[in-house]
């Protein structure tokens, strides 16, 4: 299996602050408190690369995170979290749009979704971005060890129902590992890194 070798590189606060557009990299998005932060660090085999926080919005820059040379995985701020001050959404709000803005080494994209809670409109939208970009994308249903299985696989018959035509999912869990070694391989391949050990 892919041994990354996860290094932080820089959290960018403007799009002036991004690293240089070479090599590839994969987004991960999702709603706040859908396990986003515990997906990266599970599927790049890192404990505290990004930070897990009980406190949704805790992300408010794009993080990026070096797994090989020039490969990368990106940590977007969450959306959806009331609480955060409206200025503070519109603000990273621009930020992401920027970010989306023709970045040339763009090759995957994770969007997190806890399955208890489905998909929102902001999901579909951010879905929806990744089709008009024409970006390989899964969308990872995360938290699936909260659910009995027969409730995880009647909530992910409705989600399938609800997200659009085409969309790739996988079962995750942080927890008890589901998935884990599924996303890995998906991001060794979308990096063009090898899946050796």
């Amino acid at each position: 299996m892919q041994a990354f070798k996860p290094v932080f590189i820089k959290g960018a606060a403007r799009p002036n602050d991004f690293p240089a557009d070479l090599g590839r990299e994969v987004a991960v998005a999702g709603r706040s408190n859908s396990g986003k932060s515990s997906a990266i660090n599970a599927a790049v085999g890192a404990r505290k690369l990004a930070r897990v926080s009980k406190t949704p919005g805790r992300t408010q820059m794009i993080n990026f995170f070096e797994l090989a040379e020039q490969r990368r995985i990106v940590d977007l701020p969450g959306y959806g979290f009331a609480r955060v001050p409206l200025a503070m959404r519109e603000q990273w709000r621009e930020l992401v749009d920027a970010y989306f803005d023709g970045r040339e080494s763009l090759a995957g994209m994770i969007v997190t979704v806890d399955i208890r809670r489905g998909l929102s409109e902001l999901d579909l939208a951010m879905l929806a971005l990744a089709q008009g970009l024409d970006v390989s994308t899964v969308l990872l249903l995360t938290k699936v060890d909260k659910l009995s299985r027969g409730a995880g696989a009647a909530r992910l018959r409705q989600i399938e129902r609800e997200a659009p035509q085409g969309t790739d999912f996988t079962m995750f869990s942080a927890v008890n590992r589901t998935g884990v070694d599924e996303v890995r391989m998906r991001l060794a391949g979308w990096l063009g890194v090898g899946a050796g050990s």
